[in-house]
């Protein structure tokens, strides 16, 4: 046998342990829904307060951030035509460079203002108050539409003065500090629940999203009378799993090969205990 075939035979798992893995993950997701498991759920099923999906009659022009990585995008997206469902997107990409992501969370939210002041510049748009998206793709404590905690950072970022406050209220205080432009009601939402509701836009039986990138997450549509950390049963709402971290509790190990070990002793030497987790393990 080839040392390649040795190699992926490390990585193979038979269906029963992947049966096994997922009845696992299922019972993480219930009690991340739970009321009084939800703290120590390491699958943290976080209400979005999304309570429906696109009906595709939606019209306007909108602006939107997407944050996620070591880059950023702005967009101006206009919504016309309902019978034809046609989007048109101007956009562009910033950079985020590696002093602002380690270094204070106003220098990250003043260049997250800069960029966007230029890009309204060179789309005319400064003299408008449009309706902003903002898709921030770390894990955060959803407390209304408009209103999201950083739990903690991922990705490399490090930003100080973040974590525990609200990210939609520190962007608005860096554009206040600007004073040059303004933006009218923001909607936060996790990557996972921007690609489902732009799906959905075009096809309304799309009820799920689910990024596989620098990390991975899904997010899905929840019946309220399970959501049990929102009150009320009638309807649904949108829940972001924050599925990569699954196994953060050690469930996982029993998967992992030494190429995981050696993985996450690299990625984690400097950021806390050594635990894989299922976003170690889709990277």
């Amino acid at each position: 046998m080839s040392e390649s075939c040795i190699t992926l035979q490390l990585h193979h798992i038979c269906v029963s342990k992947l049966q096994e893995i997922s009845a696992r993950l299922k019972k993480n997701m219930i009690q991340g829904l739970g009321k009084h498991t939800h703290h120590k759920a390491p699958v943290k099923m976080l209400p979005t307060f999304v309570r429906a999906t696109p009906d595709g009659t939606e019209k306007g022009d909108f602006l939107a951030l997407d944050l996620g990585g070591t880059n950023f995008r702005v967009l101006y997206v206009r919504v016309m035509e309902e019978e034809q469902k046609v989007l048109k997107m101007d956009s562009q990409i910033c950079a985020i460079p590696q002093d602002i992501m380690r270094g204070t969370g106003e220098q990250l939210f003043d260049h997250i203002a800069a960029c966007l002041a230029d890009f309204l510049d060179s789309q005319n748009l400064k003299g408008q108050t449009l309706p902003l998206g903002f898709t921030f793709s770390f894990p955060c404590e959803q407390i209304e539409i408009d209103k999201s905690i950083l739990i903690h950072w991922t990705k490399g970022f490090s930003c100080s003065e973040v974590e525990g406050k609200d990210v939609v209220k520190l962007l608005r205080d860096a554009i206040h500090r600007r004073a040059d432009y303004d933006i009218g009601s923001v909607a936060m939402v996790n990557d996972t629940v921007g690609t489902m509701m732009s799906c959905g836009y075009k096809d309304q039986s799309c009820e799920i999203g689910m990024i596989i990138g620098t990390g991975t997450n899904a997010c899905y549509m929840e019946e309220m009378k399970n959501v049990k950390r929102v009150e009320g049963e009638d309807g649904r709402m949108c829940i972001n799993t924050e599925w990569g971290g699954f196994g953060d509790d050690g469930s996982l190990e029993d998967i992992q090969t030494q190429f995981d070990v050696v993985l996450s002793f690299v990625t984690l030497l400097h950021q806390g205990p050594l635990i894989m987790s299922f976003g170690d393990l889709e990277a």
